[in-house]
């Protein structure tokens, strides 16, 4: 079999998002001489599970119905793990790519999981409390028997938080007859969720910044930041980028952004988003739209959004030196070559937001454990990891004389070659 064989069975997942991740794949796999079979078995997902359900609005007579979808990238490395996004556009095709991505985001920082996501496509924007909470609990059962702590772990993405995984918790607990807090992590203390998984995303990505800085020969100490999204990742990520003594010069989220030259009150600006749930009518700064905070002069830029907001028609026109991309898939691939061309240098998402997914890794081993790990050694485990995952990607970046993005794939997609590999075929 030869990964031609497989071309048919991708348009079952085809999208702009998983087209761009076969792509960065089919790159890699052809660099490093990827065996046959296992390029083939590697561009498609294991499982897929494409449901659709009915659930009641808050006027009881009001039924709609939704697809849900659950995907499963590889099941050699362990249980697979990955988040569940609310959308109104979420596709398979999406889900499916951002599950190849979590495959590699695990390997390339060492955790024993398989990348998984998945989604409902639905606003949850327009969304009641209550009606949020059965699209949940009928989600999560359609796709129960696809889940569990040693098949699939669900997680909070887009959309959804620490209160749908409770939901999502207690739903598979009532239907196997005991509590399971292991079948999904992000949830609150209370259920066995761990503390730092909230800020691990934006705090994990920051913790790069200063070994990246050093390679760049630049000073921490009051570099310029902007922020795109202030959702959790990018509020967390300002917090952690004000105690490294950076100035954080501009945020923005759906309604726009914030700028101010000498700095932004971050704790400030993120009371004002949990009052009024977005940066609108935020005076801390002048007011610029999204797509100025892009092309802002700063040392850093930290995209912690949505997909594809650095294009190949932006890309000429970053003037950061550095670029940590918090979301996922914020760089077009297009965009990417323009930017190493000009010497800026991108840690990728596949790296620069794994801190999400490690503290996950750690909370899932404390629920199995029923033994709960102190702060202090979550945060200091997470930044170990992370920085030891940074400095293995830089060393096949020198190996190979290639960019960060296509070193972090090499490392991630030769592991999970060699464990399939090693399991060999069945039967």
């Amino acid at each position: 079999m030869t990964a031609e064989s497989t071309t048919g069975s991708v348009y079952e997942f085809d999208s702009p998002m998983f087209r761009e991740a076969l792509a960065q794949f089919d790159r890699v796999g052809e660099m490093i001489g990827l065996d046959d079979n296992i390029h083939a078995r590697l561009r498609v997902p294991q499982r897929a599970m494409v449901v659709a359900f009915p659930f009641r609005h808050d006027v009881y007579r009001d039924v709609e119905t939704v697809f849900g979808y659950r995907v499963q990238h590889v099941l050699s490395m362990g249980p697979t793990k990955g988040g569940v996004r609310y959308a109104a556009d979420v596709s398979l095709g999406e889900v499916a790519a951002l599950a190849m991505l979590m495959t590699w985001k695990c390997a390339i920082v060492g955790l024993p999981f398989g990348g998984a996501k998945g989604g409902v496509r639905v606003d949850p924007t327009r969304l009641s409390s209550p009606e949020k909470q059965r699209v949940t609990r009928r989600y999560t059962s359609e796709i129960i028997n696809f889940i569990g702590p040693n098949k699939d772990i669900p997680a909070p993405d887009m959309g959804t938080d620490e209160q749908t995984m409770a939901w999502m918790m207690d739903t598979y607990s009532q239907n196997v007859g005991h509590t399971v807090p292991a079948v999904v992590t992000g949830k609150p203390l209370a259920l066995g969720g761990s503390t730092a998984r909230r800020e691990a995303t934006g705090r994990g990505a920051i913790s790069l910044l200063p070994t990246a800085a050093l390679r760049l020969g630049m000073t921490v100490e009051g570099a310029r930041v902007a922020i795109h999204g202030f959702g959790n990742v990018g509020q967390y990520a300002a917090v952690a980028a004000t105690e490294l003594g950076c100035r954080v010069i501009a945020v923005s989220d759906i309604s726009g952004g914030v700028h101010r030259e000498d700095g932004i009150d971050v704790e400030e600006a993120m009371a004002w988003v949990a009052e009024h749930r977005s940066l609108e009518g935020y005076e801390g700064g002048d007011r610029i739209t999204n797509e100025e905070l892009l092309e802002l002069e700063c040392e850093v830029l930290l995209p912690a959004a949505i997909a594809g907001v650095i294009t190949g028609e932006n890309a000429g026109r970053i003037k950061a030196r550095l670029v940590i991309e918090g979301a996922n898939g914020p760089t077009t691939l297009e965009a990417d070559r323009i930017l190493e061309e000009r010497g800026i240098m991108v840690v990728p998402d596949v790296l620069a937001n794994a801190g999400g997914v490690t503290v996950s890794y750690f909370e899932w081993v404390q629920d199995l454990q029923n033994y709960f790990w102190s702060e202090n050694q979550i945060v200091g485990r997470l930044r170990e990891i992370m920085n030891s995952a940074f400095s293995e990607v830089l060393d096949v970046a020198d190996q190979e004389g290639v960019g960060l993005r296509t070193a972090a794939l090499i490392k991630g997609i030769r592991r999970v070659a060699r464990a399939k590999v090693a399991r060999g075929v069945f039967p």
